[in-house]
């Protein structure tokens, strides 16, 4: 039998540990594309973003109260839809998780770093990402707790932006009357609001990894609701802020026409070292590693564990209780990534693979409304996994024509090992169980 994990995580590591995901690198290139799409008016798409990740959210804190479990999105989507869809949709997640940790720690090893330092690529990767494997594997409270300072810094940075925008203002300069242009000469301003809520959107990706915390959770029941929706209003606040002084301190043309948006704020400033964002910026991206790195181990052990992946992805430490084998598997792809080619093309497709869970999650809180769960646990309204749907469908048709090209590829490996876990399900169950005699 497989020995179920610590539960050693409170409300507040939890809510460092969404916030800490939620606020990833994307903030810091998205808000002058996001200007590009829709004027100066940016801090309406981040709301817009907001108020479209809270519903999907709103499905995720039901179902994780609901089934604390570490296999997260596969273990409700299995239970709602089958040995199948589950494996697909935690395939899906697997997929985005590791590719998302090679493409990060590619990113720590060049753009960043070199602002900073020139050390060998592979070197700097491979130091990386078993530094990273080795900090989850001692511990999910010590993971944490390093998340919490590495938090603080990515926040602190997105504060001093605020801060000194405020500032900008507060001595004359800028155009607070940018913040009222809704559209380019390419949109109008329902369209524009559209396609920069889509962008938005990506920033606030991350929250849900949680749920494969959810076994781990004390009293997952109350803390796992105060965490999630208090670190999406948190993050949604400052992404606000974000973009109304985004917005009115720098043109519009160049935040659009700029890699670092942000660095433009302060550089209208002045005062401030520019290198202290590449800093940031590094924190940032290791802090984002960690964090999906910790969901992807996490997720591969709750597979394991449920027969969707090999049972020995189930194994954990004795003392440390930590799942150790999944740690290494996914480190290993992640490294493997990194290191043998380009992942900006399989990074492109982290957002199709995630809406795909998302829609999944959505029918899968519908379906299981028919099952008790643990007792008292938290429930949304019925309209809001409703519109969590309708919204992911929306977002599919955002999506561009090369990025499902390049999706087709893993969303078909998904598929083929959904088929495989489905026949041998069915065969391990039997032909009394498979085909029922009528009577």
């Amino acid at each position: 039998m497989a020995v179920s994990l610590n539960r050693v995580v409170r409300t507040p590591l939890l809510y460092f540990f969404i916030l800490g995901d939620v606020l990833g690198a994307g903030v810091y290139v998205l808000v002058g594309e996001i200007a590009r799409v829709s004027g100066g008016a940016i801090w309406l798409p981040l709301f817009a973003a907001l108020v479209l990740a809270c519903l999907t959210a709103g499905s995720y804190a039901e179902l994780a109260t609901k089934y604390p479990k570490a296999g997260g999105s596969a273990h409700y989507v299995t239970r709602a839809l089958g040995p199948a869809a589950g494996t697909f949709v935690g395939f899906c997640m697997l997929a985005a998780g590791v590719v998302s940790v090679g493409a990060l720690a590619k990113g720590f090893a060049s753009d960043y770093l070199a602002a900073l330092v020139t050390l060998p690529t592979v070197a700097v990767v491979v130091v990386f990402l078993f530094a990273l494997a080795a900090l989850n594997m001692r511990g999910i409270k010590e993971s944490l707790g390093a998340n919490v300072i590495a938090t603080a810094i990515e926040l602190g940075g997105l504060l001093l932006v605020i801060g000194l925008g405020g500032w900008v203002l507060a001595r004359g300069d800028g155009d607070p009357g940018r913040l009222t242009r809704i559209g380019t000469a390419e949109q109008g301003s329902i369209g524009a609001v559209l396609g920069g809520a889509v962008l938005a959107y990506y920033s606030f990706v991350g929250f849900e990894t949680s749920v494969n915390l959810a076994e781990e959770v004390r009293d997952p029941r109350r803390t796992y609701p105060r965490a999630l929706f208090g670190a999406l209003l948190t993050a949604g606040a400052v992404y606000v802020l974000i973009g109304l002084v985004a917005g009115a301190v720098v043109p519009t043309h160049v935040l659009a026409d700029s890699s670092g948006p942000l660095l433009e704020v302060v550089r209208v400033s002045g005062g401030v070292p520019e290198r202290l964002f590449a800093v940031i910026a590094l924190v940032a991206v290791a802090n984002g590693a960690l964090l999906t790195g910790i969901m992807a181990s996490r997720l591969a052990y709750g597979m394991g564990r449920d027969g969707l992946l090999p049972a020995a992805l189930a194994e954990v430490l004795p003392v440390r209780r930590t799942p150790w084998v999944a740690i290494l598997a996914t480190t290993a792809v992640s490294l493997a990534l990194a290191v043998t080619g380009e992942v900006a093309s399989l990074a492109a497709t982290l957002v199709l693979l995630l809406l795909v869970v998302f829609t999944a999650v959505n029918v899968a809180v519908l379906i299981l409304r028919r099952e008790p769960g643990e007792a008292d646990h938290f429930r949304v309204p019925v309209a809001v996994p409703w519109l969590g749907l309708a919204s992911c469908l929306f977002l599919f048709t955002r999506i561009d024509a090369q990025v499902w090209l390049r999706g087709a590829i893993l969303l078909g490996l998904g598929v083929v090992l959904g088929i495989v876990n489905a026949v041998r399900s069915r065969s391990a169950a039997g032909p009394e169980t498979a085909a029922p005699t009528r009577v």
